[in-house]
């Protein structure tokens, strides 16, 4: 840092990244903990987007764009994870200047990004479910990649918008970051003027995406339930429930952290419990997801069974062998 005035505001050329816990007898418990969790994340998304193109079975709308909710989760935890792990390990915490900017507007870029992605999915449920018969040409593949095309760049514009905020902000008390990876509201809390405007900014931008989202997800969803009410069949009203239940899961975890840290009016505030809430978002949220619609989605187990048995058949095959293929669970 270089000291700047009367006021100890100081310009600074890196940020030194507190962490989670400076507890030194839970180091090796936590790095471990965070270690798996990120394992988990990586085999279950990669898994996920492999099992989705190369099952011609899951070839539809719903997983195209859970494919590239996969993408986003894997992403959004690389971009923080790893760092992570390297600041619990090891005694420097410091991140440059610019490598605290980048991933700040990376990660905001695949937050974002997933909130849309998640209202455009319940959009797409909606055209399924009310309107079963014109579902293949409503939601043609031009439309879905204009759909996706769309919600990467509503996280690009968003971010950029936010990271302009971060770069307004022209000196800090200290470059000591009380949080595990950078983000607005702790580095407001550094700054050396006031940035209520700022924080201002931040609010209305964040509150005008959970509207729109919440907006789109909720109309979505009242139209659904109002079909599904309207079917006489009780095995047919629990099938279609049932196609809904991972995305609603999704959707309450990710909307409900996101209301949390960034839709109040005062930022800053209760930083621990803030953090708590981030590793929800950042770390748990991305491995949770495909396990959710993983193991909630009949057509991803058959699916599973599908290419497992014909892995084990061609095995088999070259080994001269008679192979039957697992039972999968239901």
């Amino acid at each position: 840092m270089v000291e700047m005035g009367e006021e100890n505001c100081t310009t600074v050329t890196e940020f030194i990244l507190l962490g989670l816990s400076d507890a030194p007898e839970l180091r090796v418990f936590v790095s471990l903990l965070f270690l798996l969790i990120y394992a988990v994340t990586v085999l279950g998304n990669f898994g996920m987007i492999t099992l989705i193109q190369v099952s011609s079975g899951l070839q539809t709308p719903m997983y195209f764009f859970l494919g590239h909710l996969s993408f986003v989760d894997f992403c959004c935890s690389t971009l923080i994870t790893p760092k992570m792990l390297s600041n619990i390990l090891n005694k420097e915490k410091a991140i440059s200047f610019l490598g605290c900017m980048v991933q700040f507007y990376l990660f905001c870029t695949c937050a974002v990004t997933e909130v849309f992605l998640l209202a455009v999915m319940a959009y797409d449920r909606f055209l399924a479910i009310c309107s079963p018969l014109l579902y293949v040409v409503s939601m043609s593949q031009k439309l879905c990649m204009v759909l996706v095309s769309g919600c990467y760049l509503c996280g690009t514009v968003c971010s950029l918008v936010h990271l302009c905020l971060a770069l307004e902000i022209p000196s800090y008390k200290s470059n000591v970051v009380n949080h595990f990876f950078c983000d607005l509201p702790p580095l407001f809390t550094l700054a050396c003027y006031d940035i209520s405007i700022n924080e201002l900014r931040v609010f209305i931008v964040a509150t005008f995406n959970e509207i729109v989202t919440v907006m789109i997800i909720l109309t979505s969803y009242l139209f659904i339930l109002i079909t599904i009410l309207r079917i006489r069949s009780a095995e047919r009203r629990c099938k279609a429930f049932s196609t809904c239940a991972s995305h609603l899961t999704a959707i309450v975890v990710l909307q409900g952290t996101i209301l949390f840290i960034y839709c109040r009016p005062s930022l800053g505030n209760s930083v621990d419990t803030d953090k708590v809430a981030s590793v929800s978002y950042t770390v748990v949220i991305p491995m949770l997801n495909p396990l959710i619609y993983s193991l909630r989605n009949k057509d991803m187990k058959e699916a599973l069974k599908k290419v497992l048995g014909s892995k084990l058949h061609f095995e088999g095959r070259r080994h001269g062998l008679a192979v039957t293929p697992p039972v999968v669970w239901e």
